[in-house]
């Protein structure tokens, strides 16, 4: 017997492990994400001791575009300006941190490039799991994109060179 109910998707965790789960267990959790360079370096934040690029959960209720500001400012402490979309990706994923009621999760990744407006590196906008697992953001060089340790559960360093061009 086959049914829309009855299908199955591989959500991907921070670290590669893939977990069958049914359809119907996923949550819907669209994501906006932060490319902002300065002086030939990439705002980063710092994660389960890798890099990935300041962003998270869109809030219902709340255009992508400011998501991503407010997102970076969380993370990073950094102000941020003129998002512009540059692409989007779609997957399946794990959350850390979560019970398995809310861990597995539906997204498109939305990829915005700011403007970098001024601030300096804060944790006080971290929540309650990012205090645990997070480290102080770093600016990391460009030119060392490709041997960058980047977590999250896509990789997103294609994107960052797109965006360059």
């Amino acid at each position: 017997m086959s049914s829309d109910s009855a299908k199955t998707v591989t959500c991907v965790d921070i670290d590669g492990k893939k977990h069958e789960v049914p359809a119907s267990k996923l949550n819907w959790r669209p994501s906006a994400y932060g490319i902002v360079i300065k002086d030939g370096e990439l705002l980063t934040a710092k994660q389960f001791g890798r890099y990935n690029l300041p962003g998270g959960g869109i809030d219902l209720g709340e255009m992508p575009e400011l998501a991503v500001i407010r997102e970076i400012k969380e993370e990073t402490g950094i102000e941020a300006t003129n998002p512009r979309l540059v692409s989007m990706a779609s997957q399946f994923f794990k959350l850390p941190y979560t019970d398995d009621s809310e861990a597995f999760c539906q997204t498109m990744l939305l990829y915005y490039i700011c403007d970098f407006a001024g601030g300096d590196f804060s944790m006080d906008g971290f929540d309650e799991f990012e205090k645990i697992y997070a480290d102080m953001p770093e600016w990391y060089p460009l030119s060392k994109l490709d041997g960058l340790e980047y977590t999250g559960s896509h990789d997103w360093r294609g994107i960052v060179r797109e965006a360059m061009r």
